[in-house]
């Protein structure tokens, strides 16, 4: 039999640890109880990162009962919004949505206001989505093949524009050089809409844009689409040949955006926006929408997202290295 003052201490103990609990399990019930910041460190209206957060801010609102609320942050290729995202509290209340910027700019910069991996915890891969390799009609390669031929014999006379250093485009179009074995000159822009600008006026040979982007001047005959980066051909133009079936095994790039917190964001709240974002990319009007950019839903689990971005870094990492790439700013 425990004494009487064994049986006190005992239940205060119980208490106190319950007391504890409490708080915690409270906590994970009411979040959210104010609206939620969707930092997008690029302009509004400036690519398929701004599409994707004002196509699932207003659902995510919903399902979590508070309205979440973009706020465009760009600059510095994305590094001035993901910094100001970085320095918020932990807490649910500040979310990122971002693309392969977070991952590449590790490499390109000697010095960040932050560390990608140190700072910030995975929530979900909103979406991945293919390239397309496309040319002005005045370059004569009607194939990927013809293509890769031209610029073995004529180094570096070709050039490619991009929405700048670091870019997906840029990088897309690096890869493509490495395995095809290769030269052509590169030319960044501020974004990739006046580089496709001028590609379609002929001051650019080539370039790996987004398809959405791309599909109406291939459409109208201003461009002419060679091939397609993702390991399947798209929807969205079944008769393009992959990059991997044009002549250059081994290719395989998407396109992708993802949804982050804080480090240090309580579990059970990550746990709870990967399950609401989850549903919400499993609706049929939002893969209907999607499939409109030439974008596949992911919604898939942290863990998963996480591997996902190891096997980004590896991969960026090992190009940027090996062609010396550094950013200009």
């Amino acid at each position: 039999m425990l004494s009487h003052f064994l049986r006190k201490t005992l239940l205060r103990a119980v208490l106190f640890a319950l007391s504890l609990l409490v708080p915690c399990v409270a906590g994970a019930q009411t979040y959210p109880s104010r609206p939620i910041r969707l930092v997008v460190p690029f302009s509004a209206g400036a690519g398929v990162v701004d599409i994707m957060a004002r196509l699932l801010s207003q659902r995510l609102g919903t399902a979590l009962g508070q309205p979440i609320v973009i706020e465009n942050r760009p600059g510095a290729g994305g590094i001035s919004g993901t910094e100001i995202a970085a320095q918020a509290t932990p807490d649910g209340y500040t979310l990122l949505i971002t693309n392969v910027s977070l991952v590449v700019s590790t490499y390109l910069y000697t010095k960040l206001p932050f560390d990608a991996a140190r700072d910030f915890v995975p929530i979900s891969m909103i979406n991945s989505a293919p390239l397309m390799l496309v040319v002005h009609p005045s370059v004569q390669a009607k194939t990927a093949k013809e293509l890769i031929t031209y610029a073995r014999a004529h180094p570096n006379e070709l050039n490619y524009g991009s929405g700048g250093v670091g870019s997906t485009p840029h990088l897309c179009v690096e890869l493509f050089k490495s395995l095809a074995g290769i030269e052509a000159t590169h030319v960044p822009y501020k974004g990739g809409a006046p580089a496709l600008a001028d590609l379609v006026g002929g001051q650019l040979s080539f370039m790996i844009e987004n398809v959405p982007g791309t599909m109406p001047f291939v459409k109208s005959g201003k461009l002419r689409a060679l091939a397609i980066t993702s390991a399947q051909r798209s929807p969205l133009a079944p008769e393009l040949p992959t990059l991997a079936e044009a002549g250059v095994p081994g290719y395989e790039v998407v396109g992708w955006n993802g949804l982050f917190a804080i480090k240090g964001t309580p579990p059970e709240v990550v746990a709870r926006i990967n399950s609401e974002m989850a549903k919400i990319l499993r609706a049929p009007d939002v893969r209907q929408q999607m499939a409109v950019l030439g974008a596949e839903p992911i919604g898939n689990t942290p863990e998963e997202f996480a591997t996902f971005l190891k096997a980004e870094n590896a991969r960026w990492g090992k190009i940027i290295k090996e062609k010396g790439i550094r950013s200009e700013s």
